[in-house]
C-alpha cells in the first residue's frame, strides 16, 4: 500500500488512455489487449476503436471512454451530441467531452452550460448508465474561470469535471484540482488528467481531490506502486 492505496484501489481510479493522432486501429487494438485485464476503471480510446475496445472488454469491468469535441472544443453542440448518443450506443460507458473554451472566456455562460447539455441529454438518451465528464482546458482558464465552469458543468448535468486534454498549454496542476474539488465538493468527480507520468503525481492530484486520473502511463504508475508496496 502507499498513501492508503492498494493496487486495486488506484487502477479504479485510473482512464487509461490512448489518445495519440499517431496511433492506428491496429496498435490501438494491441494496446486494449493488453490494458483490458488490469483492472482500470475506463480505457479511454478514440472514437474509431471504440467498438473493438467494447468487444475486448466485454468480459471485463473495465469500462469503455471516449472523447467528444476532441481536442479544441468548438465543434457545433450539435455535431457533440450526435458524437456523444453514437458513441453510447455503440456501448462507450463514458464521455468525456470539451467545453467550448471560448465562449466561457467571453462569459457567455447560457451557451456553454448548453453545450454541456446537450451531450448530457444525448448520453443519457441512448444509456442512463452513461456519464459525461467536461474538460475545462484549465491551462487557458484562471481560477475564476475554472469556477465558473465547474458550476456549469454541473447545471448540466455532468457528473465529472476534468482538468485538461494533454494537447492543450499545459496539463493538470495540484493547484487546479484543489479549485476544481473547491467548487463541486461532493457533487461531482473531478478527473485529473495532462501529464500524470508517475506515482507520485498520481498520489498528489488523489491528494488535492481527483477521483479520477486520466493518464497514458496507468501501466507503469501501477509498477511503482507494486515495487514500493513488495
Amino acid at each position: 500500500m502507499s498513501g492508503n492505496k492498494t493496487i486495486a484501489d488506484l487502477a479504479a481510479m485510473i482512464d487509461q488512455t490512448l489518445l495519440s493522432p499517431k496511433v492506428g486501429l491496429v496498435e490501438s487494438a494491441e494496446w486494449c489487449a493488453r490494458n483490458a485485464d488490469r483492472g482500470f476503471a475506463t480505457l479511454c480510446v478514440t472514437p474509431a476503436i471504440v467498438p473493438y475496445a467494447v468487444e475486448r472488454l466485454a468480459s471485463e469491468p473495465t469500462r469503455v471512454c471516449s472523447v467528444v469535441g476532441f481536442p479544441l472544443g468548438y465543434s457545433a453542440s450539435e455535431t457533440k451530441a450526435e458524437e456523444a448518443a453514437r458513441l453510447v450506443r455503440l456501448g462507450c460507458s463514458e464521455i468525456d467531452m470539451v467545453l467550448h473554451v471560448g465562449a466561457l472566456l467571453e462569459g457567455d455562460e447560457d451557451y456553454v452550460r448548453d453545450d454541456i447539455a446537450a451531450v448530457v441529454g444525448a448520453a443519457f438518451g441512448a444509456s442512463a448508465d452513461a456519464l459525461v465528464k467536461v474538460i475545462l482546458e484549465t491551462g487557458y482558464l484562471t481560477d475564476v474561470d475554472i469556477e465558473r465552469a465547474c458550476r456549469l458543468a454541473e447545471a448540466a448535468g455532468a457528473a465529472f469535471v476534468k482538468t485538461s486534454t494533454g494537447f492543450g498549454p499545459r496539463g493538470a496542476s495540484v493547484h487546479d484540482v484543489e479549485v476544481m474539488r473547491a467548487a463541486v465538493g461532493d457533487l461531482l468527480g473531478v478527473k485529473a488528467a495532462g501529464g500524470i507520468r508517475d506515482l507520485e503525481t498520481a498520489l498528489e492530484m488523489i491528494h488535492a481531490g481527483a477521483s479520477r486520473l486520466g493518464t497514458s502511463s496507468g501501466g507503469e504508475i501501477l509498477d511503482q506502486l507494486a515495487a514500493r508496496a513488495g
